[in-house]
């Protein structure tokens, strides 16, 4: 009789876990984490895969109206505008000097709809920003970042649909 009750207790107890485990939470779909580690590491992996442009860049992950991007440079990145995307960085390392705003020189149709590359900003406002700096870019604002020779820029670009 014990034997019953044991197996019988067993049982239940192994119902009950398998019950609750079934009803703990999933992520939701789209969900990702990147943590600071694997960040490192894929930044250590763009490094040595720096192309002519002296960038190199991952894609994170795509969401429709939004991507997330590592973005890695060894030198200054091409003028850029965006008509209805913003742009936010999150600096991981590295140093450099965002250009910001004025008007863009040679501006010229790139990359997605609305989207658009320049040789030059005349007139922008000039920023220091190094790892652990956040910035935001508004839709329609001309800006580029400017590397040093010598020294790296490593940043996460998310780029989101505006509704302005």
């Amino acid at each position: 009789m014990r034997l019953i009750a044991f197996v019988f207790a067993t049982c239940v107890f192994a119902t009950c876990v398998s019950i609750l485990t079934s009803l703990r939470a999933a992520d939701p779909a789209g969900f990702d984490l990147w943590r600071a580690g694997e960040l490192n590491a894929r930044q250590k992996a763009l490094a040595s895969r720096v192309g002519p442009d002296k960038s190199a860049r991952e894609t994170l992950g795509e969401y429709g109206g939004h991507r997330a991007r590592l973005i890695h440079r060894t030198g200054d990145g091409a003028p850029e505008q965006h008509d209805r995307r913003v742009d936010i960085w999150i600096v991981q390392s590295g140093e450099g000097t965002l250009v910001l705003g004025g008007k863009m020189l040679d501006s010229r149709p790139g990359g997605s709809e609305g989207e658009f590359v320049g040789s030059g900003i005349e007139g922008g406002e000039r920023h220091a920003v190094a790892a652990g700096d956040i910035v935001h870019i508004p839709v329609r604002v001309p800006h580029r970042v400017l590397v040093q020779p010598g020294k790296q820029f490593t940043y996460v670009n998310l780029r989101l649909l505006s509704d302005r």
